[in-house]
């Protein structure tokens, strides 16, 4: 069997996830890393793979056939994406949720002119939880979209509280609000603000002095973060932050609830739940599953940027599909 030939582009935690990844799965193989360190300062799971400054990347147009982009959202996909589509079948987690159409439109062209495929925004959300709501809207059209996120770390909100006078170590938690979990799961289609959705959980190790007042303020009144949420402030020795807190999970729930039948009478409830105890660990799965996909795309020849709307879900796995009517279907 000719294995499908993958490159990493970044090597933080995600693309050492994607490194894990690559290595379950006997139809992938991982030929290169490309980063913007110094490649020799760079550790990775398996010794032998070649490590190579981002300026190498365009030798090896003829020898991978999809590169996985691990970079962020913020700064790093919107210019690498479109770029190195001009190259190579690429796939990206690319999660700012309200910019996704004209970052597709930028990788659109970009892959169209090339003529490779490049799949955005794989991962769990938007992604696999972004399936799940449009399968339930085809499944339940009478009602309402509930998704909630955690119990995981947010890196964004943990950063800016990092960012405060007098904070050494900081971590936030989303953690979904039981009380507005239960009213949802009883099918009454309730209105629920952002306060009611979700807690936000700080744990805070603090400088020696620091004011703790101020920096307990200007967590709860950061606008954007904090302000309109039920936030929690907990200060923290630095070693019971390094025992606990160390790891990222995440994970959250994706309702549909609705109404069929006579009158709509009769209350209709999907519901998909993850569970993470490594976010990137598990979006590189994601996104290792998408350029398996990738590839057998650009083999039949379609060309430019795909969601996952647009991925037919058996590609996702290397089994052929008359294995997977004899056993899933």
């Amino acid at each position: 069997m000719q294995k499908i030939r993958l490159g990493i582009v970044g090597y933080g935690n995600v693309g050492r996830g994607v490194e894990y990844a690559i290595s379950q799965n006997d139809d992938l193989e991982l030929v290169a890393i490309f980063t913007r360190r110094k490649p020799e300062e760079i550790s990775t799971v398996n010794k032998s793979i070649t490590i190579h400054k981002m300026e190498e990347i365009s030798n090896y147009i003829h020898s991978i056939d999809t590169m996985i982009l691990c970079g962020g959202s913020t700064r790093d996909l919107p210019e690498h994406a479109p770029h190195f589509a001009t190259m190579f079948n690429c796939v990206d987690s690319f999660d700012n949720h309200s910019r996704i159409p004209e970052y597709f439109a930028l990788v659109d062209e970009s892959a169209k002119k090339s003529k490779k495929i490049s799949i955005i925004s794989t991962g769990w959300d938007p992604g696999l939880f972004s399936l799940l709501r449009v399968l339930g809207m085809a499944c339940i059209p009478v009602g309402c979209d509930y998704t909630f996120w955690g119990t995981g770390v947010s890196q964004g909100h943990s950063e800016a509280i990092r960012r405060i006078g007098g904070v050494k170590y900081a971590i936030q938690y989303t953690i979904p609000n039981d009380n507005a979990v239960a009213e949802v799961r009883k099918c009454t289609n309730p209105t629920l603000n952002t306060s009611q959705r979700h807690i936000r959980k700080c744990f805070v190790v603090a400088e020696h002095n620091a004011d703790l007042i101020f920096i307990e303020h200007a967590i709860k009144t950061m606008p954007h973060y904090f302000f309109d949420y039920d936030t929690r402030v907990h200060f923290i020795s630095e070693k019971e932050f390094l025992s606990e807190h160390s790891k990222m999970p995440h994970g959250g729930i994706v309702f549909r609830t609705g109404t069929t039948g006579n009158e709509n009478t009769n209350k209709q409830r999907m519901e998909f739940l993850l569970q993470l105890e490594s976010n990137p660990e598990f979006t590189a799965n994601v996104m290792v599953a998408y350029a398996r996909a990738a590839y057998q795309l650009y083999l039949k020849g379609e060309i430019g940027a795909r969601t996952v709307f647009d991925v037919p879900i058996g590609l996702l796995v290397p089994n052929p599909m008359e294995e997977l009517m004899k056993m899933v279907l």
